[in-house]
C-alpha cells in the first residue's frame, strides 16, 4: 500500500498487479490523495480506517475475492462510490453488479485515461453531493427533533411530507400517522381554516406571519405562525414550511409589564389625589368639628352637621384605601377581631357593591382574634365581594362567613386550628383551566378596563404573608367559594385608645408655630390648638418659618409634609440643626410622598382635634423631660 500526496479528495485503488497500481497512482496523484493496495482484505481494513475515502477503483479478477464481491461488502459499512476495472471477459459480472447497485460505473482494460478520469470525477462529485445531502438531512432532523417550535412541511395540496414530534403531538398523532395527510383530516373541522390559510400562502407566494389564540378567555394559548412557500427548480411553489411558536409566556409577560406600568402610573396618581383630598377633608372635618359646639342648641343643624361629618369620614375611609392601593408596604399584623371587622364593613359593602346584590353574613360566635393586617384583610374581603358581584351580573346573594377550622396534612400550612373567612357567591363559577391561574398577578378574565388582575393575587399574598392559606372551590354554573384561613393571635385585640368626643390629655400651654401652604388646613389646625389653650402663629412655607424662629421663640412646630420650596422633612432638619431641642410634628395626607426619618413624628390627615392635641402634648412632655 502506498500513500499519495494530499489533494481535494481521497480515492482507493485495489489491484493484484503492482504495475496497474503504479499506473493508477500516476494518473490521479495530481488531483487526489491516492491510497493503493494489492489485497482485497487489506482494502476492507483501509475503508474501515478511512471514512473520508470518496471513490474505490477496483480490479474485478483478484485472488481470494472478486472486485464485485469486495465492493458489495464495502458498501455495507462505507459510502464510497465504487468503479470496477475489468476485461471484456468479465462484462457479465460487471453488468450484474451495476443492476444490484453495487457500483456506479466500470472501465475496461486497457483504459482510456480521459474516460477513467471522467468516471472517477463524476463518482467523486456524486459522493460529495451525497455527503452534502446527508449533512443537510442530519441538520434538518436535528432541527425537527430538538426545536421547541412545531415545524412541518406540506406539499402544494397541504399534505404533510415532514413534521417534527412536537407538531404531531399538537395534532394528537405520531409522526408516521400524519405523513401524507392534510391537517383537516387529522383534527377535523378545526383544521379547515388552517388549510385555507395554507392555500392562501401558497397562492400569494410570500412569507406570511400571524398571531393566533386558542382556548377560553383568560386561558388563551398564543401561537406565532410563520408560513414560508418553497419553490422548485422551475420556480413553481411545491411545498410550504410552517413554523409554529408558542408565545403564551411572552404575551403574558408583556401584558404584566404593561399592567405594571399602568398600575405604577395609577398608584402615583392615586397618591397625589389622596394627598389633595386629605387636605380638603382635613379642612371639612375640622370645620365641622369646630362648628358643632356652636350649634349645640339647634338639633336640626346638628343633624345636618353630623350627616356631613359622616359623609366626610366615609370619604376619609375611601381615601385611606386609595392610599393603600397606591403603595406596596409591609403588613402591619396585629390581633384583629374578624367578626367585628366584617360587621364594620356593612356600609362599605352597600356603597361599593351596588344594588343588584345582597350581602349576608354568617359569623360564628366566640372566635378568637387572628394575627393579620386589618386594613389588608378589609381590602381582601372587599375584593372578594367585588369578584363575587361580577360573577353574578343578574344579581344574587353574597355570603360572608367566619368559622373555626381544624387543618391537618395540608402541605401549604402548618397543622392547627385557624379562623376561616369565606366569601361565597351564586355566580357563573370558574372553569378548571382558569382556576389554576386566578392567583397569578395581573391575570384577569374581565374585559379591558374592568379588572387589574391584582385582586386575588393580593388576597393570596396576604394569606401567605400571614402564614395562612387561600382555598378556592368553584363549580361552573353553581358558584364559587373563596376562603382565607388565618392563624390565631397570641393576644387579644387592642381597644382604641380614644374614641370620638373623648377629651385629650391635658398638657401645658405652649406657643405653637403652624406651617402649611394650604390656608384652610392651617386655619383648622390653629383653631384646634387654640381651643386647647395654646397660642398659635401661622406661616405658609418653610422659609417663613425659619425667619420667624430667628425673631421669636416657640415651644413646638407643626408642619405640613409636602410644601413648595421646602418640605416638612427639610424644615425639620434645618430646625434640628439650629435648635436640637425644639420638637417638630409633621402633618401629611400622603406619608409615602417622600422618605420620612423614623425619629420624626407624623400625624396623618385628616385628624381629629383630640388626636392633634394628644400628639402635641406628648411631644411637649418629651421635650420638657429631655431638658431637665
Amino acid at each position: 500500500m502506498s500513500d499519495g500526496a494530499a489533494g481535494v479528495g481521497t480515492i482507493l485503488a485495489v489491484d493484484d498487479e503492482p504495475d496497474i497500481l503504479i499506473a493508477l497512482e500516476d494518473l490521479f496523484e495530481d488531483s487526489y490523495r491516492v491510497l493503493t493496495t494489492s489485497r482485497p482484505a487489506e482494502a476492507l481494513e483501509i475503508l474501515r480506517a478511512e471514512p473520508d475515502i470518496a471513490v474505490v477503483v477496483s480490479d474485478q479478477r483478484m485472488p481470494g475475492l472478486t472486485g464485485d464481491a469486495l465492493l458489495a461488502e464495502a458498501r455495507s459499512f462505507h459510502d464510497a462510490q465504487a468503479i470496477l476495472l475489468t476485461g471484456y471477459a468479465d462484462i457479465t459480472a460487471v453488468i450484474a453488479a451495476l443492476n444490484r447497485g453495487g457500483i456506479v460505473g466500470y472501465v475496461t482494460k486497457p483504459w482510456d485515461a480521459g474516460l477513467l478520469r471522467s468516471t472517477v470525477r463524476q463518482a467523486f462529485e456524486r459522493h460529495r453531493l451525497g455527503r452534502d445531502l446527508a449533512t443537510e438531512r442530519a441538520l434538518l432532523r436535528g432541527l425537527l427533533d430538538h426545536a421547541q417550535d412545531a415545524i412541518s412541511f406540506k406539499d402544494a395540496q397541504g399534505c404533510f411530507v415532514r413534521l417534527n414530534a412536537r407538531k404531531a403531538a399538537l395534532l394528537g398523532h405520531d409522526v408516521a400517522a400524519c405523513l401524507g395527510r392534510r391537517e383537516d383530516e387529522l383534527i377535523g373541522a378545526k383544521g379547515a381554516p388552517i388549510a385555507e390559510v395554507d392555500a392562501a400562502s401558497i397562492r400569494a407566494g410570500t412569507v406570511a406571519e400571524a398571531l393566533i389564540s386558542d382556548g377560553p378567555t383568560g386561558a388563551e394559548q398564543w401561537t406565532y405562525v410563520t408560513r414560508v412557500p418553497i419553490r422548485d427548480a422551475g420556480g413553481a411553489i411545491s411545498h410550504l414550511a410552517v413554523i409554529e411558536r408558542d408565545v403564551t409566556e411572552q404575551r403574558t409577560l408583556e401584558a404584566r409589564l404593561r399592567q405594571s406600568d399602568k398600575m405604577q402610573a395609577l398608584g402615583t396618581l392615586a397618591g397625589g389625589i389622596a394627598h389633595d383630598f386629605n387636605n380638603l377633608l382635613t379642612a371639612i372635618l375640622g370645620s365641622l368639628e369646630l362648628a358643632g359646639p356652636r350649634v349645640a342648641d339647634q338639633p336640626r343643624v346638628q343633624r345636618l352637621i353630623e350627616n356631613a361629618r359622616g359623609a366626610a369620614e366615609r370619604g376619609a375611609s375611601l381615601t385611606k384605601r386609595l392610599l393603600s392601593f397606591s403603595r406596596a408596604h409591609d403588613l402591619q399584623a396585629r390581633a384583629v377581631d374578624v367578626n367585628a371587622l366584617i360587621v364594620g364593613m356593612s356600609d362599605l359593602f352597600g356603597r361599593s357593591l351596588g344594588g343588584l346584590v345582597t350581602v349576608r353574613t354568617d359569623l360564628e360566635d366566640g372566635l378568637p382574634a387572628v394575627q393579620v393586617d386589618p386594613e389588608q384583610l378589609e381590602l381582601a374581603v372587599l375584593n372578594l365581594c367585588i369578584n363575587a358581584r361580577d360573577a353574578m351580573p343578574e344579581g344574587g346573594t353574597i355570603t360572608v362567613a367566619t368559622r373555626r377550622l381544624d387543618i391537618a396534612g395540608d402541605p401549604e400550612i402548618a397543622d392547627g386550628t385557624y379562623v376561616g373567612v369565606s366569601v361565597t357567591d351564586q355566580g357563573t363559577g370558574i372553569p378548571e383551566e382558569i382556576l389554576r391561574r386566578v392567583c397569578e398577578p395581573f391575570f384577569t378574565t374581565k374585559a379591558v378596563g374592568q379588572g387589574t388582575g391584582l385582586g386575588l393575587a393580593m388576597v393570596f399574598g396576604l394569606a401567605q404573608q400571614s402564614k395562612g392559606r387561600l382555598a378556592i372551590d368553584s363549580e361552573v354554573g353553581r358558584g364559587t367559594r373563596v376562603e382565607l384561613a388565618l392563624p390565631f393571635a397570641a393576644e387579644a385585640p387592642q381597644q382604641a385608645s380614644a374614641v370620638a368626643g373623648t377629651a385629650p390629655a391635658t398638657g401645658r400651654r405652649a406657643r405653637v408655630l403652624i406651617v402649611d401652604d394650604d390656608p384652610q388646613v392651617r386655619h383648622v389646625t390653629a383653631s384646634f390648638l387654640t381651643g386647647f389653650g395654646h397660642s398659635t402663629t401661622e406661616v405658609g412655607d418653610g422659609e417663613a418659618a425659619l425667619q420667624h424662629l430667628q425673631r421669636d421663640r416657640c415651644d413646638i412646630v407643626v408642619a405640613d409634609l409636602a410644601m413648595p420650596g421646602m418640605s416638612g422633612v427639610e424644615l425639620a432638619a434645618a430646625i434640628r440643626e439650629r435648635n436640637p431641642g425644639l420638637p417638630v410634628l409633621i402633618l401629611t395626607g400622603h406619608a409615602d410622598a417622600m422618605q420620612i426619618p423614623e425619629d420624626l413624628p407624623v400625624l396623618a390627615k385628616p385628624f381629629r382635634s383630640a388626636d392633634l392635641a394628644d400628639r402635641v402634648a406628648a411631644l411637649l412632655d418629651a421635650a420638657d423631660a429631655g431638658s431637665r
